[in-house]
């Protein structure tokens, strides 16, 4: 764009030395020159033309606007009590850098000790009742295998009982006793096996006593982690909100911490420019604290409401702090990046003529690329001494400022014609001005 705001520049100066394009008459000194290296001092057509000659450059025709805002944190996070406690200790201040899950600060927790000593304490309890529990089961498991042993012993006797009164050996009366005997170790049995499962339930709910108060003192312990404020991102010190020796209560701020690691920009866009920029688009940001460093960042989310009465829509950008050198409230410059192609770019008063859209105004023009508008030039070729120019048909784009895209026809590095003392045709001689540009 420099190289533009040049030509522009020298297209300007040499307006001043010159007459008007096209048949114009030359200036006082450069007739008197031409007149005294013609016979008789006076002009002839066929003589060299003086022209003021430009090199053809690419650049975009217009400048993407800038727009402002202030860098702040990608993120702020505000570090709270979680539990009520007397602040002892406060190991940070403003501006201090910090890492995820350093202890920044420490309440008292006496309180919280107890609870969780108490806690313990009944856990041990239940964990004894489980212990007796399974004492309990060992000894009915015993009982059932004594009574079972019995019962097997009683039921031999009774069948061999029933064998000898068959046999006549004993009385009838003898024999209903042991059978008597075996029922009765059967139901001993039973009791014993039902014995065993009662046991076993009573352990399960001792179990379960013994989980819950596991629990208990978990949240015992997890409360009293609560004394020590750690922080749970990776940044800076942003604001420090209490001091040690005062009282905390559960959800009372002590700090505020920023993350760094990368910075956000908001700028407001007008409605006007909204349709060119999209999330995920890069942008170039410049800050006024390092004016000799742009760096490289993304559009990330752009808002779904603009302001009512100025339409601007806040478009959130990130850009990269790898270094964590750029801080929070520097002013930010931001230009989002397009995908306009750099084209060749001339001032419109080289154009010999245009067709196509010649009626169409500049405002119009300037706001949508123009394609079919054909134009001429004369591109300067240097031979030795002999300079001549050639026409040359190029295809016209988008126009803004008293400047022209050339789409084809004119190459970046070519020189041509912007003004000459005398209409010009294919093949003139021509001779360059002082004020023309020299190839470097």
């Amino acid at each position: 764009m420099q190289l533009l705001r040049k030509n522009i520049l020298i297209t300007s100066v040499v307006s001043i030395g010159l007459l008007t394009a096209g048949c114009g008459s030359l200036p006082k000194e450069e007739s008197a020159q031409a007149q005294s290296q013609r016979p008789g001092g006076k002009q002839q057509g066929g003589g060299a033309v003086p022209v003021d000659a430009l090199i053809a450059r690419t650049g975009v025709l217009r400048e993407e606007p800038e727009y402002t805002g202030t860098t702040n944190p990608f993120r702020t996070v505000s570090l709270r009590s979680q539990v009520e406690g007397r602040l002892l200790a406060l190991n940070v201040d403003v501006g201090d850098a910090v890492k995820q899950g350093q202890i920044i600060a420490q309440l008292d927790d006496a309180l919280l000790r107890t609870a969780q000593n108490q806690a313990e304490a009944e856990l041990a309890a239940l964990k004894s009742e489980v212990a007796r529990a399974n004492a309990q089961i060992s000894n009915a498991r015993a009982q059932v295998g004594s009574a079972r042993a019995e019962l097997e012993q009683a039921q031999a006797d009774s069948q061999r009982q029933q064998k000898l009164v068959k046999e006549g050996a004993i009385a009838q009366q003898v024999a209903e006793q042991a059978r008597t005997e075996a029922r009765t170790a059967a139901q001993a049995l039973r009791a014993a096996q039902e014995q065993v499962r009662t046991q076993q339930q009573a352990l399960a709910a001792a179990q379960g006593r013994v989980v819950a108060q596991q629990a208990v003192v978990a949240e015992a312990k997890e409360r009293r982690s609560y004394a020590r404020l750690t922080s749970p991102i990776t940044g800076a010190v942003l604001e420090k909100v209490t001091e040690p020796g005062n009282l905390l209560q559960p959800g009372n701020e002590a700090l505020r911490i920023g993350d760094f690691s990368r910075v956000k920009v908001v700028v407001q866009v007008s409605e006007l420019e909204l349709g060119k920029v999209r999330v995920g688009q890069s942008v170039k940001v410049r800050l006024d604290a390092f004016p000799n460093q742009t760096y490289t960042g993304q559009v990330t989310r752009i808002s779904p409401a603009a302001d009512t009465t100025a339409r601007l829509v806040p478009v959130e950008v990130v850009i990269p702090n790898r270094d964590s050198k750029i801080g929070s409230g520097l002013l930010a410059r931001v230009k989002f990046e397009t995908q306009t192609q750099a084209r060749v770019i001339i001032p419109e008063i080289a154009l010999q003529g245009t067709s196509g859209d010649k009626g169409q105004s500049a405002s119009s023009s300037s706001q949508s690329p123009v394609s079919k508008r054909q134009g001429t030039v004369f591109v300067v070729t240097q031979a030795g001494d002999k300079v001549t120019v050639t026409a040359r048909a190029v295809t016209l784009g988008e126009r803004s400022d008293g400047n022209v895209e050339v789409l084809s026809g004119l190459q970046a590095g070519e020189r041509f014609v912007t003004r000459s003392g005398r209409p010009l045709k294919d093949g003139s001689i021509v001779r360059l001005s002082i004020l023309s540009e020299q190839p470097s």
